[in-house]
C-alpha cells in the first residue's frame, strides 16, 4: 500500500469502504470505527463482505455504536465463521444490552470454537446479568481449561455463596491457568 493510497483512505474512509482490496476495507472500518456515524455501511460491510476479517472489524466497530448496532450483530450470531462470531460476541458484550443473554449463554456453552465460547463468556461477565450465573457456574466446573478461566473472571462480578464455592473451587483446578485466575479473584474475600 503506497502513502497516497494510505493517507486517502484515512482522510476519506467511507470512500474507501467498497476497495477492492480487503486490507484496504479493514483499514477503511477502523478508520470509520473512530469518527462519524456510518452506522448503515458498518452493518452493510459486517453482512454482506465477501472478507473475513472485513466483517470481523465491521462487528468489533459496530459494538462502539451501541444499541443502535444491536439487531445487524445479532443477526451476525449465525455468520458462518467463527471469527467473526467471536468479534460478535464481543461487540454484544459492550453494547452491554441483556437482550443478547440467550444467545452469549448458548454460545458460551456449545459452540464448537473455544475462542467464540471464550467471547461468549467474557461478554455475560461484562453484561452482568444474573441469568448468566448458572452457565458461567457450569462452565467453570467443566469446560475446557480457557473457557474455565475466563468463566472464573466473568463469575467476579456477581455475589452469592455459590459463586464464592465455584471460585473457591476453581483455586484447585488441575490447570495452572485457572487456579491463576482463581488466585487473583479471591483477592478479594471469599466468605
Amino acid at each position: 500500500m503506497d502513502d497516497n493510497l494510505l493517507s486517502a483512505v484515512i482522510a476519506e474512509p467511507s470512500r474507501h469502504l467498497d476497495h477492492e482490496d480487503a486490507a484496504i476495507r479493514r483499514l477503511a472500518v477502523s478508520s470509520i470505527s473512530h469518527g462519524a456515524d456510518h452506522l448503515h455501511e458498518l452493518q452493510r460491510l459486517l453482512a454482506e463482505d465477501a472478507d473475513v476479517r472485513v466483517r470481523a472489524e465491521a462487528a468489533e466497530a459496530l459494538g462502539r455504536r451501541g444499541l443502535p448496532a444491536l439487531r445487524s450483530l445479532m443477526t451476525a450470531t449465525a455468520d458462518p465463521d467463527p471469527i467473526v462470531v467471536e468479534a460478535v460476541a464481543t461487540a454484544l458484550g459492550e453494547i452491554g444490552d441483556r437482550s443478547a443473554i440467550d444467545w452469549l449463554v448458548e454460545a458460551a456453552q456449545e459452540h464448537s470454537d473455544r475462542l467464540v465460547r471464550e467471547a461468549a463468556v467474557a461478554a455475560l461477565g461484562a453484561i452482568g446479568d444474573e441469568r448468566a450465573v448458572p452457565a458461567l457456574l457450569s462452565l467453570v466446573a467443566k469446560a475446557p481449561p480457557q473457557v474455565r478461566r475466563r468463566s472464573v473472571v466473568a463469575l467476579t462480578v456477581f455475589d452469592g455463596p455459590e459463586v464464592e464455592a465455584a471460585i473457591r473451587q476453581a483455586l484447585s483446578d488441575r490447570n495452572p491457568m485457572v487456579r491463576e485466575a482463581a488466585e487473583m479473584v479471591a483477592g478479594r474475600p471469599i466468605d
